[in-house]
């Protein structure tokens, strides 16, 4: 059942939990748009794994309460604040899709707190050097983006009204999407499974408005507040060669800033890839989290 904590400034952060209480807690970044709802393992599957996975609304989607003018850093004290209600003193993330960049603040922010981060298809940063950040990107992000640059009335009107033929139809996003999907993508997302948790990811997150993904595409496409070449935390980046949603130039970029970074970059796979992956990352991220605090006992 999803409970609310308290932000460092008052807002209202609201976040549910599922799997192993007694296991490696792992915090889920959701993507754009979305939800504390979005698609995640199974219980049994998060048992067997032995992983805690908490999730929470950013800033303007559901429940949580919104921050206008949030940059990306910002997602680090919010994912603080709700480790201290849960009184978890250390924890690993995950971030996918539009997740990504607010995991690697995590990661870059809390580095005491934050054990192994592992990001799947994201965006880097706007103001990345030596990348051409539209290169490969669908039409429609890159109106998007644009428009959370140059024009944000017609940002905010657009979204608007793609949340509102969302609520009428919440699988209009995807129909859409369908024509910049390659065919990978479409073979992901045709699973009934994958579809059912979208359309209640997609549904809880632009419930009320559509503030949240406005207030996500302004803070990507605007200086992110940290800087991701200062990470030192055990970090999994991984990507799908086909990606048009965040092209694979964001992950060859990211791949070469941050140290000791562990790549996996999937030749027949796009963006909709990083969600059947899920586990297999979680897996990753408690091995990752244990080996650390192995390596500190013994030091």
């Amino acid at each position: 059942m999803a409970r609310a904590a308290r932000s460092r400034d008052g807002r209202e952060l609201v976040f549910d939990s599922w799997g192993d209480p007694q296991g490696h807690p792992v915090f889920l970044l959701h993507g754009t748009p979305g939800s504390h709802q979005g698609p995640r393992p199974r219980s049994m599957v998060l048992y067997q794994l032995g992983i805690h996975l908490i999730a929470y609304d950013r800033p303007g989607y559901g429940g949580s309460t919104r921050k206008p003018g949030r940059q990306v850093a910002d997602a680090a004290t919010d994912v603080e604040a709700i480790a201290k209600h849960l009184k978890l003193d250390e924890f690993s993330v995950v971030g996918r899709s539009g997740g990504g960049p607010h995991a690697l603040a995590c990661a870059a922010e809390l580095s005491d707190r934050v054990r192994s981060a592992a990001v799947l298809v994201s965006l880097a940063p706007p103001d990345a050097p030596e990348l051409d950040w539209f290169k490969g990107m669908t039409e429609s992000n890159v109106r998007e983006y644009r428009n959370a640059r140059e024009n944000r009335d017609v940002l905010q009107s657009t979204l608007v009204q793609n949340a509102d033929a969302m609520r009428a139809d919440p699988m209009a996003l995807l129909k859409d999407l369908d024509e910049e999907m390659p065919d990978v993508d479409r073979q992901v997302v045709a699973d009934a499974g994958i579809r059912r948790m979208l359309h209640k990811n997609f549904m809880s997150g632009i419930k009320e408005s559509a503030d949240g993904w406005i207030d996500d595409a302004v803070a990507f496409s605007m200086p992110w507040g940290f800087d991701p070449t200062e990470i030192t935390v055990p970090t999994l980046l991984w990507h799908g060669e086909n990606d048009v949603f965040s092209p694979v130039e964001h992950f060859r970029w990211l791949a070469r800033s941050i140290p000791r970074a562990t790549v996996v970059l999937q030749p027949s796979a796009a963006h909709f890839a990083a969600v059947p992956v899920l586990p297999q990352v979680l897996g990753w991220l408690r091995e990752q989290a244990k080996a650390g605090a192995a390596a500190t006992t013994t030091a």
